[in-house]
């Protein structure tokens, strides 16, 4: 289970959000949505552990996530706007290094599976330089397909993805959350996020006030 607990950050001399709290079980995934500039991004970010909070702290199974470090990090794993990738290296190499940056190592098989899956076949091997826009985002995004992480953290997953594409996305993320993962998303973008439980935190102002 996450935890958020009264979590306050601060970009500048701009408070973006505090005494924030909410909770995440096994099964849910958290919409997370507000103008930009309302925090979204560095909410997803202090909840990985990629930025201290100014007060207010992240649980993992009642245990601070800060105390846990590792054992904390390899059950989550975050897709940011940008992908990830090196320009200079082939798709199976780029998910290859990046699985084992997060302790999850693959073989090249379960890399060629992955990147076939989420629709690269042809483009495997080819460096990432060369890949369109949409196709750099499918080699970001299959780490989904062979990462064991239970908490997933995806921010505009589904930017730069055409139909069929993001499709798929969502059906990963349907059967993620349908096996007892969990998930914490933002999108602009219309999508059926899935028939689980879902929950939803907006940042930012709104009519009744501040969140």
């Amino acid at each position: 289970m996450l935890q958020v607990v009264d979590l306050e950050c601060v970009r500048g001399d701009r408070r973006l959000f505090s005494e924030l709290s909410f909770e995440l079980l096994p099964g849910e995934l958290l919409h997370l949505y507000g103008h930009n500039g309302s925090g979204k991004t560095t909410l997803m970010r202090a909840i990985c552990g990629l930025i201290q909070p100014t007060a207010g702290e992240v649980l993992w199974n009642g245990e601070s996530s800060r105390k846990l470090a590792e054992d904390f990090t390899q059950e989550v794993i975050y897709v940011g706007h940008k992908n990830g990738i090196k320009d200079d290296l082939s798709g199976i190499e780029n998910l290859r290094i990046s699985c084992a940056l997060d302790g999850c190592p693959i073989s090249e098989q379960q890399a060629w599976d992955a990147l076939e899956e989420i629709g690269l076949r042809g483009q495997e091997d080819l460096p990432t330089q060369v890949l369109s826009q949409g196709q750099k985002r499918r080699v970001g995004l299959s780490r989904l397909l062979v990462h064991k992480a239970r908490l997933w953290i995806l921010d505009e997953p589904f930017t730069a993805l055409d139909k069929a594409a993001v499709g798929f996305l969502q059906s990963v993320i349907r059967r993620h959350i349908d096996q007892g993962g969990m998930v914490i998303l933002t999108t602009h973008q219309e999508v059926t996020l899935t028939e689980g439980q879902v929950k939803r935190l907006q940042l930012g102002w709104k009519e009744e006030g501040h969140v």
